[in-house]
């Protein structure tokens, strides 16, 4: 059985990556420092935009990726591309067999197939979202 790799953007080594990236480009960019070899600063500019490259290419990283925040979530699995949703459009959830369908609050529906997935991670994405909708809708 395949898992899914469960992210909840709250990770602090992640956060401070993003921040670290932000510092490198603003001080390579602005040359706030004045270094002997005038490539410096475009090499630590560098290194903030490869920062910023790891930091969104995470989703590409693992095969199936759930990353979801209070708003809304970024699905993929068995696909490469994923699906975003948003928390306050979900009318229901339905978790049937290995099929995971989602009902928006137009009448689309969204199903994905979990057919390789593990049992509890199904379980694990079922809930994430039925709990984040509840908390949108209340």
């Amino acid at each position: 059985m395949k898992r899914i790799h469960f992210d909840n953007m709250k990770s602090l080594i992640w956060i401070t990556i993003l921040i670290l990236s932000l510092i490198f480009i603003l001080v390579g960019t602005f040359e706030l420092f004045d270094f002997e070899n005038p490539k410096l600063n475009k090499r630590i500019s560098a290194i903030g935009f490869l920062l910023q490259v790891a930091f969104y290419s995470r989703m590409f990283w693992y095969k199936n990726y759930v990353q979801w925040n209070k708003k809304g979530a970024n699905i993929r699995v068995n696909s490469f591309w994923g699906k975003s949703l948003s928390f306050d459009q979900i009318k229901t959830t339905e978790l049937n067999e290995k099929t995971l369908t989602i009902t928006k609050t137009n009448e689309n529906k969204i199903t994905f197939d979990l057919n390789e997935i593990a049992d509890s991670d199904s379980q694990k994405l079922n809930e994430i979202i039925i709990k984040n909708t509840i908390a949108n809708n209340v």
